[in-house]
């Protein structure tokens, strides 16, 4: 699973869609569970838009006292069955995540520890992953927190020379789905579920990379954000 990447800068955004971003607000460098970040997605008019959305399906605010699960990302082999997702699946309220890398845990240099690895493209500086999205009854939301929320689709990497590098010995291996930038129109514009399906597959490991970038020491809890518009927040 994929809970920690690096979204697309929004001057990338507006060039790479060719949408309006002028109001698009700030979001963090790096994103991380119910973090604030973009997504695109097909409007009712067949035009796309960029909105800020959190990242998890259920935001922890909306679940109930005492629960916790993680919806960062959704299983494509059960997106269309699981309560959480199914019905956002079958009315296919599709998205793409616009990223420059991923960062997975590698456990190749000790079974115990894991190492955090960025993974990107070597001739796409920015890409897509696929995604589902939803809205939230504004009338009771927090007033700061963005009203829209999405999940990263995942397939099983098992074999793929790049993506079962990664997370612990003995656990399956998982990839998001990576859209190819000639697939983004017939990804946003699908509207059948089965269809949707042929879109779910694994990137080639050729066009892929990986290194060791271990993780920053975290800021205090009062220190301002950088955020990908290189402002603070």
């Amino acid at each position: 699973m994929c809970n920690n990447y690096k979204p697309s800068e929004i001057d990338r955004i507006h060039s790479l869609y060719r949408i309006d971003v002028a109001g698009v607000g700030d979001y963090p460098r790096e994103t991380w569970p119910d973090y604030a970040a973009p997504i695109v997605r097909q409007r009712a008019d067949g035009m796309y838009e960029c909105v800020i959305a959190n990242f998890g399906f259920v935001p922890k605010r909306r679940l109930p006292p005492g629960k916790s699960f993680d919806t960062t990302n959704a299983r494509s082999e059960t997106v269309g069955q699981k309560p959480t997702f199914a019905k956002y699946w079958r009315a296919t309220q599709l998205c793409l995540i616009p990223a420059q890398a991923l960062f997975e845990p590698n456990y190749e240099a000790d079974a115990k520890k894991s190492t955090r690895y960025r993974i990107w493209l070597k001739d796409e500086p920015d890409f897509a992953i696929a995604g589902l999205w939803r809205s939230w009854d504004a009338r009771v939301a927090d007033s700061l927190a963005p009203t829209e929320s999405f999940t990263m689709l995942t397939v099983n990497a098992d074999e793929h020379p790049l993506m079962r590098r990664m997370h612990a010995p003995g656990k399956e291996k998982r990839s998001v789905v990576i859209v190819p930038r000639d697939h983004w129109e017939g990804w946003l514009s699908c509207r059948d579920p089965e269809a949707a399906r042929t879109f779910l597959t694994l990137y080639p490991a050729e066009r892929m990379d990986t290194e060791p970038a271990p993780r920053p020491p975290r800021p205090t809890k009062d220190a301002p954000k950088e955020t990908a518009s290189g402002g603070l927040f």
